[in-house]
């Protein structure tokens, strides 16, 4: 079976081009894309994509049904088998269009790598994830040690995490003077700060809690007045890793260089949950769990239109659909407590009834 194809190689090569430069994709998407063709091009033999077939991508659809997980055994997820049929049908629409192609393939074609209805409803399913609590992260801050340089490190970025709102890779990349303790203010400027879709996002402090604001805080002073370091060195520095006296490899305190990726900050999160006897939430999931409290606290649209900017969208609908979820438990409270007061008044309630509850719950701090 052949493994090279160089046509298909050069082909590839505009395409990708093509999603960085007009598209705009960013280096992940594009690997994702790159790794779909690889997939689709082994269960062809790498045919050339000039002989391009329907009953290749109705065969290469029976393939993702049957192929498993190769890190958990299960069968792909439905959504992981719509994203690689979509790209792939993305890149035979263009494909399509290119010159060379166009008496070749049939623009309708690559519809034959669409998902039946049923499982395209399936893939396109918002499942409910674990998210921590307010008490959980405070618990963990609590039993996390702090006595070394590197111990302070850890427990700092996890209040930071929280008291932010922040991506794990724009932490990794943020400097001293990207947060000003004067005014409660981060600015991730996405020039210097590795940002989602590279957007600058100004935000204030989540009220979520005075000791959380300390640590951060007492960090922050430590770097600047015993450390001495400056404006442009790392809020988060990397661990040094050097040759000890051991003659091993060993950490030998902090690193005035920033982390390359967000990798280490994961790390430090699985251990402090670890540590705290709690399952591991990864540092996105705290985005979750300030949303949640946002519908909780906030008394008014302009207040949950704030809120949902200090996370950095655009959309309040963002904030709501993507990481503002109802857990299953606050669903049941919230219909439980409307059932109990139109028994106690025994009248279905009425708009107003309706309307005091929800803002009685929504006011609630978890």
């Amino acid at each position: 079976m052949a493994k090279f194809n160089s046509e298909n190689e050069r082909t590839k090569h505009r395409y990708l081009a093509f999603l960085a430069d007009a598209k705009r994709f960013s280096v992940g998407s594009i690997d994702q894309v790159a790794a779909a063709l690889a997939d689709f091009e082994g269960s062809t033999g790498c045919k050339d994509f000039r002989l391009f077939r329907i009953e290749q991508a109705q065969r290469y659809k029976r393939q993702l049904s049957n192929a498993a997980n190769p890190k958990t055994g299960e069968p792909l997820a439905k959504a992981t088998i719509s994203s690689r049929l979509a790209a792939l049908k993305a890149f035979f629409q263009w494909l399509a269009l290119q010159p060379g192609f166009r008496s070749k393939i049939n623009y309708t074609d690559a519809e034959y790598f669409n998902l039946s209805a049923n499982d395209q409803r399936i893939a396109k399913t918002v499942r409910e994830r674990p998210v921590p609590s307010i008490e959980q992260i405070r618990h963990v801050l609590a039993t996390m040690p702090a006595q070394s340089d590197i111990e302070r490190r850890n427990h700092a970025l996890i209040a930071f995490t929280l008291l932010s709102g922040a991506r794990d890779n724009a932490i990794a990349s943020m400097s001293l003077k990207h947060v000003d303790l004067g005014n409660r203010r981060i600015n991730q400027d996405a020039r210097e700060v590795r940002t989602k879709n590279a957007k600058t996002i100004t935000s204030t402090f989540f009220p979520v809690g005075d000791e959380v604001e300390a640590i951060v805080t007492e960090w922050i002073r430590f770097l600047q007045t015993e450390r001495l370091w400056g404006p442009d060195d790392p809020l988060f520095p990397a661990t040094k890793v050097s040759v000890g006296e051991s003659g091993y490899f060993e950490s030998l305190g902090l690193d005035r260089k920033h982390w390359k990726d967000a990798a280490a900050i994961r790390k430090i999160f699985r251990e402090a949950f670890s540590g705290a006897g709690l399952p591991y939430f990864n540092p996105h999931s705290f985005r979750n769990t300030l949303a949640a409290l946002g519908e909780r606290i906030c008394p008014n649209a302009e207040a949950l239109k704030a809120w949902s900017q200090n996370l950095g969208h655009a959309q309040v609908l963002t904030t709501l659909t993507s990481y503002g979820t109802v857990s299953r438990e606050r669903q049941a409270e919230i219909l439980n407590t409307l059932r109990e007061d139109a028994t106690a008044t025994g009248t279905e309630p009425d708009a107003e009834t309706v309307r005091r509850v929800v803002a009685h719950l929504v006011r609630r701090v978890s």
